[in-house]
C-alpha cells in the first residue's frame, strides 16, 4: 500500500471513530438546550396535574347554612293534633288564640310598648313540667304568623328538655345551645326558614353539661338585646323551661317583655301559680292562659281561657 494510500485509510477510520463518539456522547448546544427543556415542561404539567387531582388532606371547614335550609311543617298532621296550621283550621281555639296574640301585639307595638323593655320578645313558661307550655307557644306562634303584616320566630329555650322538634315533628338541627357556644359563624346559621309564612323558627340544638349556665350567660342576653333591637317588626317567642325549680327561668324573663305563664285548669295549684310569677322579673307583663279546660269529650285539648295584667 503506498503512503497515499495509507494516510486515506487512516484519515477514515478516525472520521468512523468521531461519528461514534457523538452517537455515545452528544454535545449540548444551545438547540440542543432549548429541546431537552420540552420534557422537562411536560413533567411539570403531569406534576401539577397530579397535585390537582390528590386533595390537601386538611380538616373540612363549617359549612354555613344557606337560606334554602327550611323546615317543612306537615299541616294536615298539625291540624289533626289540634295545632293551628293554617286560617281553615277547624278549631276553636282558632278565636282564642286571635283574644291571646291581639294583647301581645298591642303590649308589643301599641302605646304599652314604651313602658316595657323589649316589648317584642315574649316567654312562655309554665310553674311545673307538663302543662302545655309548649302546646301554647307553637299555636301562639302560628297564629301570629297568620298575620299579614307581622313576622313571629320561635325559639326552644327549653333546652333542658327541648320539645319543639318533636311536636312539629322535624329532624333536631344544630340551634340555640351551638350560638350560645359559638359553635356557629352567626345567628343566621341556626334560624330556619318554615313553609309557614312569616314563621321562623330556633332549635334548641344539641344537649350540652352547661345549659343551665349558657342560658344565664352574657351571650343570651346579648342575643336578646339583637333580636329586639335588630327585628322590632318581629314577635319573638321564648319557649322556657318551668319556673319553679330552674333558676335560669326567672333570669330569662329579665331579658323579655313580656311573659304568658300557662296554668292546668283542676291540676296546678295557685300557691305555685304565686310563687312562680314572683320570680319573674318585676317590669315585665305577666298574662295568664288556663289550659286543658274540656268542654267536651270530643275536645282532646279544651277551651283557652285568657287573663294578663303588669305585675304588682
Amino acid at each position: 500500500m503506498s503512503t497515499i494510500e495509507k494516510a486515506l485509510a487512516k484519515q477514515k477510520q478516525a472520521a468512523l471513530e468521531k461519528k461514534n463518539n457523538l452517537n455515545v456522547e452528544p454535545t449540548v448546544n444551545s438547540q440542543q438546550s432549548e429541546n431537552v427543556e420540552v420534557p422537562k415542561t411536560e413533567v411539570q404539567v403531569k406534576s401539577s396535574t397530579a397535585s390537582t387531582l390528590t386533595p390537601k388532606v386538611e380538616e373540612a371547614p363549617r359549612q354555613a347554612k344557606t337560606g334554602n335550609d327550611t323546615i317543612i311543617l306537615n299541616g294536615d298532621r298539625l291540624n289533626e293534633r289540634g295545632f293551628i296550621f293554617s286560617p281553615d283550621s277547624a278549631h276553636h281555639i282558632q278565636e282564642e288564640f286571635r283574644h291571646i296574640k291581639r294583647k301581645l301585639l298591642n303590649n308589643a307595638f301599641g302605646p304599652a310598648a314604651k313602658t316595657l323593655k323589649h316589648s317584642n320578645l315574649i316567654m312562655v313558661s309554665s310553674s311545673s313540667p307538663n302543662e302545655g307550655k309548649t302546646f301554647i307557644s307553637i299555636n301562639l306562634a302560628l297564629s301570629i304568623a297568620l298575620e299579614q303584616d307581622k313576622k313571629v320566630l320561635l325559639i326552644d329555650a327549653d333546652v333542658l328538655r327541648p320539645s319543639l322538634h318533636r311536636e312539629l315533628e322535624f329532624e333536631s338541627k344544630e340551634g340555640l345551645l351551638e350560638f350560645l357556644l359559638d359553635e356557629v359563624h352567626s345567628l343566621s346559621d341556626v334560624i330556619y326558614n318554615t313553609n309557614v309564612a312569616n314563621l321562623k323558627l330556633i332549635p334548641a340544638g344539641k344537649p350540652h353539661h352547661l345549659t343551665n349556665e349558657l342560658l344565664a350567660s352574657k351571650r343570651m342576653a346579648t342575643l336578646a338585646e339583637e333580636l329586639a333591637d335588630r327585628y322590632p317588626d318581629r314577635i319573638v317567642i321564648f319557649d322556657c323551661p318551668p319556673i319553679l325549680g330552674v333558676t335560669e327561668t326567672p333570669v330569662l324573663s329579665s331579658l323579655v317583655g313580656q311573659a304568658i305563664v300557662v296554668v292546668e285548669e283542676s291540676k296546678t295549684k295557685i300557691d305555685d301559680v304565686k310563687k312562680a310569677v314572683s320570680q319573674l322579673d318585676e317590669d315585665i307583663a305577666v298574662g295568664f292562659v288556663m289550659n286543658k279546660t274540656v268542654r267536651s269529650k270530643k275536645d282532646e285539648y279544651g277551651y283557652y281561657g285568657y287573663g294578663y295584667g303588669k305585675k304588682n
